[in-house]
């Protein structure tokens, strides 16, 4: 650009004094639009205070679930609980019913508890088989399945423990044994030689005192 006069030098200087005062100005906004979003960042960290980034929900955590310990040496007491007592040397004979079929009712319990019983009159629940189980496990497994059947709130149950034609002299070793250690049960309320078809002379049906 060619100055031919003095007003036309003043004219430049007022176009570069106006185009300093627009950057300046241009500046001082930045500026201060800086300083307003600094002060709405700091003023949003102090109401939220401390904070720690989400986990990512596509990223599957698998924390070992912790195996619970068994504890044996209880099961162990439990069961040696169990077994000492019933006694093998306990003589129920004498608290049987002397009738053709040998059946047992708590005193205080009346006839007709053992006349329904004969009678099928109650349901049969459940039942356990002591077939071909030695003497210790038999007893175990009988004192086991009245326990657990008491809890259960189950009232009539069938024991079988067979009529030892498989025993040495074909002698019923086991049901003596299973009368005897029914009859140590404070939950055996009575019980009676289970019906023909229900296993007759080698089996049993229980009836059980309310455990509710």
């Amino acid at each position: 650009m060619k100055l031919n006069t003095l007003a036309d030098l003043k004219l430049v200087q007022k176009q570069i004094s106006d185009v300093h005062a627009q950057e300046a100005a241009q500046a001082a906004v930045a500026a201060a639009a800086k300083r307003k979003a600094e002060a709405d960042k700091n003023l949003f960290s102090r109401a939220v205070g401390a904070v720690q980034s989400l986990p990512d929900k596509k990223q599957a955590i698998n924390k070992p679930v912790p195996v619970p310990p068994v504890a044996k040496q209880r099961q162990k007491d439990d069961e040696a609980v169990l077994r000492d007592a019933l006694s093998d040397e306990f003589d129920a004979s004498t608290l049987l019913d002397t009738d053709d079929m040998l059946s047992f009712r708590r005193p205080g319990i009346g006839l007709d508890v053992t006349h329904k019983l004969r009678k099928g009159e109650w349901s049969i629940q459940k039942e356990i088989d002591l077939h071909g189980l030695r003497s210790d496990e038999a007893r175990l497994a009988l004192a086991t399945f009245i326990r657990e059947s008491h809890k259960q709130g189950l009232r009539c149950l069938r024991v079988v423990h067979g009529k030892g034609l498989g025993s040495p002299g074909k002698t019923p070793v086991l049901k003596s044994k299973v009368h005897s250690w029914l009859v140590q049960k404070n939950q055996v309320m009575a019980f009676v030689q289970a019906k023909p078809a229900e296993g007759g002379a080698g089996a049993l049906v229980v009836l059980l005192t309310s455990g509710r």
